[in-house]
Order: C-alpha cells, then sequence, then structure tokens
C-alpha cells in the first residue's frame, strides 16, 4: 500500500442529527457537521477559544451506521480523508468548502460509553477481506 498523507483524525461534537440521503444510484451517504473547541492562554495570559467546524461524509453502510447511532451533542472520533471541493451558489459565486470523506467515525468514550452492535453490513469488508473501504460515487451522483 502506498503511503498516504491525506488523513486526518478529529474529534469533536455534533452540531446536528446526521442527514441521511441516498444517491441517484442508491448509494447511502450521510452528512453531519462536527465543532472541535481549543483552549489556550494566549500571551496576555487570556483564556481564549476557538472553534473549528467540518463537515463530514459517510458512505454506504458507514453512513447508515452513523445515521442510526448518533445524534446532535455526540462526542465523536473521525478518521478519514481531507477533501476541499468548490461549487458555485444560488448568487453565482464560487464558495470553497473543506470536508472529510470518512473512513472510520466512532463515539468518543471519554465522557460516554456505547455499545457496540455487529450489523449484517452489505458491502461485505468484514475481517479477512483485506479490501480498503471504495471511494464514494462520482460528483455527478452526490445529492447535494
Amino acid at each position: 500500500m502506498a503511503f498516504e498523507s491525506n488523513f486526518i483524525t478529529f474529534i469533536g461534537n455534533l452540531t446536528d442529527d446526521p442527514d441521511l440521503r441516498f444517491t441517484q444510484s442508491g448509494a447511502p451517504v450521510a452528512s453531519f457537521r462536527v465543532a472541535s473547541n481549543r483552549r489556550y492562554t494566549d500571551r496576555s495570559g487570556n483564556q481564549q477559544e476557538e472553534t473549528t467546524f467540518l463537515n463530514v461524509n459517510a458512505w454506504r453502510d458507514l453512513a447508515e451506521n452513523a445515521a442510526e447511532s448518533l445524534s446532535k451533542g455526540d462526542r465523536v472520533i473521525v478518521i478519514g480523508r481531507v477533501r476541499v471541493r468548490s461549487y458555485e451558489n444560488r448568487e453565482g459565486q464560487t464558495v470553497w468548502t473543506t470536508e472529510i470523506e470518512a473512513d472510520e467515525i466512532a463515539p468518543s468514550l471519554r465522557w460516554a460509553q456505547a455499545k457496540a452492535n455487529r450489523t449484517s453490513g452489505s458491502s461485505g469488508g468484514g475481517a479477512g477481506g483485506g479490501s480498503s473501504t471504495p471511494p464514494p460515487p462520482a460528483d455527478d451522483d452526490v445529492p447535494f
């Protein structure tokens, strides 16, 4: 496997419930926003807080499991690839957005407990399969 330098681990809280939709070809996709707070002391000794928001997209079984398991306020750990894309808004302006295409999503157990329930997923990516997560659908099949 080639070295992949485009991975990110992002920990934060969901700002809303995941939004589960389906592409025209029927592939499930869940999208949600995660907020991460960083507190620090500036040079003057004052406490500061900075919040970073990132949109997350999950596909197929991961999307369905995330939509079923997670809700607003849940603390999550997201591992995935950074994706920067642009689109034209209603005013005709180009808008750039930075997102995470999730490979793994897990609840944080720092301040909560969770119980994993194995599902009978349709992608067949279980133990021994050795295959990585398939890429998301082409841009013309994305529901947003």
